[in-house]
Parts: C-alpha cells; sequence; structure tokens
C-alpha cells in the first residue's frame, strides 16, 4: 500500500485570514494568544482531515477563499465562535 499524501499550500491571502479570524476571536473573547491560532487551523482542517485518506495525491491550496468555506458561518456566529474557537 502506497503513502496517502496530501499536499497543502499556503497563500499570502490565506495566511491573512487565518491570522485575522484569530486575532479577531482573541479580541472578542478569552486572548489565548497563539493557542487560539492552533484553534483555527484545527477547525480549518476538519474536514479535510477526515477526508485525506480518499483525496491522495491532491494538492489544497488555503487561501481566503477556503478558510472562509471552512469557518466563515462560525465566525458570523458570536455565540457559537465563542464555544468552538
Amino acid at each position: 500500500m502506497g503513502t496517502e499524501e496530501v499536499t497543502v499550500s499556503f497563500t499570502e491571502d490565506g495566511i491573512a485570514a487565518l491570522a485575522h479570524i484569530a486575532a479577531e476571536v482573541n479580541q472578542s473573547v478569552e486572548n489565548i494568544g497563539a493557542r487560539r491560532l492552533y484553534t483555527v487551523m484545527e477547525r480549518v482542517f476538519e474536514e479535510l482531515s477526515f477526508t485525506a485518506p480518499d483525496r491522495s495525491g491532491e494538492s489544497v491550496v488555503v487561501d481566503a477563499g477556503f478558510v472562509e468555506k471552512n469557518l466563515g458561518e462560525l465566525m458570523r456566529s458570536a455565540d457559537l465562535s465563542r464555544y468552538v474557537l
């Protein structure tokens, strides 16, 4: 059995979107510093982490659209982001 691998790359706007969300939640909830960024990253990659074995050989680009797709709805609900992020 071969190695199951998904290649992930980040664009500048994707990195900026991740950093912006982490900073925004830190300001609106409890400021837990870089641990917030870790939590944001977990949420962004949640679906990919479950589907990666079926996506072997694919490339995923984390841009602002990818971040919005995976975190947008969560960010629009302040109550939900307080408990999830």
